[in-house]
């Protein structure tokens, strides 16, 4: 389906406990479905963070038992709305879990789940670095879904950093891209801007980068400015520096025209890569 679509991104910040992120989050989007929302974006870790040390310590649980999966599944079914969760902490095999996305529909149902494939293990400087693969077990596969609004390509902060993924999942249709994020401050006042900016570009693509802000518990910081960026890179929505609604309606049919102007997408082309030998100076 093509046409006008009302979305809102929930800038929510990071709650130690899930009871709290939860109705946190219902009040943002009671806000943004008074105001005509049809597809809400939740940040990366939005059913509740903390820190210890250089690891994340979100609350986990199994899917079937997820209290906040289970709030948002009531919720987008009750008052008849789409919902991004953009991820939360699931068990997974073994001792890790899983940072995990959920589509959920407007009967409540999640549709699609998309599980972190990249995992934020750096050092940010002398004092502060991360280490999510300690606890997080990376996802396997790259998930695009068709929704009344198009198709949603789905990915998770630390993503954004690789764009062969984002080539990928616009290749394969995807309409809107997702980027559910609690970009570090640091990080983020660097980079968070230009790179969402150079995904849309790309891909011709609108993307929708839901990212938490505000301090976090047990440490660290997420950057906020949660966006709404047009196939041609222009910044629609910005969210800034606090906690609240951003919302805006986008025109799908701006995807098909941007790819009709720049039809980068199909324009790929083999090649092989030739590594020089290192031409030595000749000695006298």
């Amino acid at each position: 389906m093509s046409g006008h679509v009302n979305i809102a991104c929930l800038q929510t910040k990071a709650f130690a406990d899930v009871e709290d992120a939860l109705n946190h989050a219902l009040e943002l989007a009671t806000e943004a479905v008074g105001n005509g929302a049809q597809l809400l974006v939740l940040p990366e870790y939005a059913g509740g963070l903390k820190t210890e040390g250089r690891f994340f310590d979100p609350p986990v649980y199994a899917e079937d038992s997820h209290p906040f999966v289970k709030g948002i599944q009531s919720f987008a079914k009750v008052n008849n709305i789409w919902f991004v969760l953009g991820s939360v902490a699931i068990k997974a095999d073994g001792p890790k879990f899983l940072n995990q996305t959920f589509v959920i529909d407007n009967a409540g149902m999640v549709v699609a789940r998309y599980s972190k494939l990249h995992l934020f293990d750096i050092d940010i400087s002398p004092t502060q670095s991360y280490k999510e693969s300690e606890k997080v077990q990376h996802g396997a596969d790259a998930v695009v879904v068709d929704t009344p609004f198009g198709k949603l390509g789905l990915s998770i902060c630390y993503d954004l950093r690789f764009p062969g993924l984002y080539r990928d999942l616009a290749q394969a249709g995807a309409e809107i891209l997702l980027v559910p994020a609690a970009f570090t401050k640091k990080t983020g006042e660097a980079h968070w801007h230009i790179l969402n900016q150079a995904r849309a570009i790309e891909n011709g693509a609108f993307v929708i980068a839901a990212c938490a802000v505000d301090k976090i518990p047990g440490g660290g910081e997420s950057y906020g400015h949660s966006l709404v960026i047009d196939p041609w890179g222009e910044i629609l929505a910005d969210g800034g520096t606090t906690t609240g609604v951003v919302q805006c309606t986008i025109n799908i049919d701006e995807v098909k025209q941007t790819r009709a102007r720049i039809p980068s997408l199909s324009h790929d082309k083999p090649y092989t890569l030739a590594l020089q030998p290192k031409q030595h100076e000749s000695v006298a």
